[in-house]
């Protein structure tokens, strides 16, 4: 039986093949949006098994797990790790079409050399036994290396103290291992317990009491700046749907105080402009900067509260949401360009059907400081599939550049998930290839490949300045 990974994997023709192998294969990756663990990238983290690897956080294969019917403690209880990848194992052959069978034997064939079976219960001995024997003498650093990753950006909270990024940096590891400040929990005014814990944190770290807004937007600054003497060049806004909503500097304090006191209590209208005030605030300080701005939009989380009580945040219950937020993108995009404060943007949508939308959005607030200045991002989370990818690239095609777009990104925990890269490649290249075959691109393998070549690998390299 034919290799089911092998060279040509999902390249159908002669001109994907030779885009893929002349254009993409050999670049290195530059992964500006990932959540890998810094401390576990400067301790070289080591796994005792392939189970510890693949399943240990990975919500990715707890949501298909449990979609085939297998008892949670499989995916998050107390199951052995032999147990648990046995089950896993077992349920792989009813993932076909999902996107996780492809990732799984991408994964074992590129880190593990297992390119000669297929995972099922069956072959789940001899699979567990060659990986393990493998992760011997394979750690996180290795698997970086071996993905020829150049440049990885991680996702961290303004109150660290990116100890872990120095660590990295001194150690001379060859991959770039940068931090990207994520604000998120800034915003959360919802809940005032955890926001007020974590005005102290940000207290903490800032070295400054808050007692307003204004005492806010000084100790986020303090912060930015901090991140940015450590090399940091991209920020990254985890939102449900893109807020705006006018409002006096006064309202703003006003809720503030409200937020803090555990008295009163805050409206939606209130919760609305003090978010939209903060994010034009934070875009401004990364125009200033001259970072890249990065947008994730939609996302339904925690929709299993009995889970959510259970195990947390990130464990699989988060889904794909739905809000017309198009006015409010225009009106903040617009802000932001009409008092000189838009830099390069990258917005990704989380619900396929927004694609067009934001794909129409950009063009109306590209300009000639930076060639593809406003981005649709990669496709994300749940339209990270063929068909997701394809539908983003269509979008990015007709509505925008595809000569411009920055490419893939991870946006995974797990240290050989950039196989993804290669299967963003592979589409794009097949995609392409498959134009050229048909007539609808001209059989010039030096004009498209040039195409392939910025997508895969040049237009990040000189988009985000690191």
């Amino acid at each position: 039986m034919k290799k089911f990974i092998n060279d040509d994997f999902l390249l159908q023709n002669d001109y994907s093949k030779a885009l893929y192998h002349n254009y993409a294969e050999d670049k290195p990756l530059i992964d500006f949006h990932c959540h890998l663990d810094p401390a576990e990238i400067a301790g070289d983290k080591k796994w005792d098994n392939i189970a510890e690897l693949w399943l240990g956080g990975d919500h990715y294969k707890w949501r298909a797990m449990r979609s085939d019917g297998i008892d949670e403690r499989y995916c998050t209880g107390d199951a052995s790790a032999r147990e648990k990848f046995q089950k896993f194992a077992e349920a792989m052959p009813h993932m076909l079409r999902n996107p996780m069978y492809h990732w799984c034997h991408l994964e074992l064939a590129r880190y593990f050399g297992i390119d000669d079976l297929l995972l099922n219960g069956e072959t789940a001995g001899e699979i567990w036994d060659r990986a393990n024997e493998r992760l011997k003498s394979a750690g996180a650093r290795e698997f970086m290396r071996m993905s020829n990753v150049e440049i990885a950006c991680t996702t961290d909270d303004p109150v660290s103290d990116l100890s872990w990024h120095k660590k990295i940096a001194e150690s001379g590891f060859s991959t770039k291992v940068l931090p990207t400040f994520r604000l998120d929990k800034a915003f959360a005014i919802e809940d005032h317990n955890s926001y007020t814990d974590y005005l102290g944190k940000l207290e903490k770290a800032a070295g400054m009491e808050i007692r307003s807004y204004e005492d806010l937007l000084t100790a986020i600054k303090r912060r930015h700046d901090y991140f940015h003497s450590m090399g940091c060049r991209i920020s990254d806004y985890g939102i449900s749907t893109i807020y705006y909503k006018k409002a006096f500097y006064y309202e703003l304090e006003d809720t503030f105080k409200k937020v803090t006191s555990s008295s009163e209590r805050i409206d939606d209208d209130e919760i609305c402009a003090f978010k939209s005030a903060l994010l034009l605030e934070c875009a401004a300080m990364d125009y200033d900067a001259g970072w890249t701005r990065q947008l994730h939009i939609g996302p339904l989380r925690n929709n299993n509260e009995r889970m959510f009580r259970l195990l947390g945040p990130d464990a699989g219950f988060d889904s794909i949401g739905e809000s017309n937020y198009a006015h409010a993108l225009s009106e903040h995009l617009n802000k932001l360009d009409s008092i000189g404060k838009l830099g390069r943007t990258i917005i990704y949508n989380i619900n396929p059907k927004d694609n067009e939308m934001i794909g129409a959005m950009l063009g109306n607030f590209q300009d000639s400081s930076y060639p593809g200045k406003i981005q649709l991002g990669a496709a994300w989370w749940f339209m990270d599939n063929i068909d997701g990818i394809r539908r983003n690239l269509e979008a990015v095609s007709n509505l925008s550049l595809l000569h411009r777009c920055v490419g893939m990104l991870t946006d995974s925990r797990s240290f050989i998930s950039y196989a993804r890269h290669e299967y963003y490649r592979r589409i794009l290249c097949d995609i392409l290839g498959t134009e050229m075959q048909n007539g609808l691109l001209p059989d010039d393998m030096e004009l498209v490949g040039g195409l392939v070549s910025a997508v895969a690998y040049g237009n990040a390299k000189n988009y985000f300045k690191f």
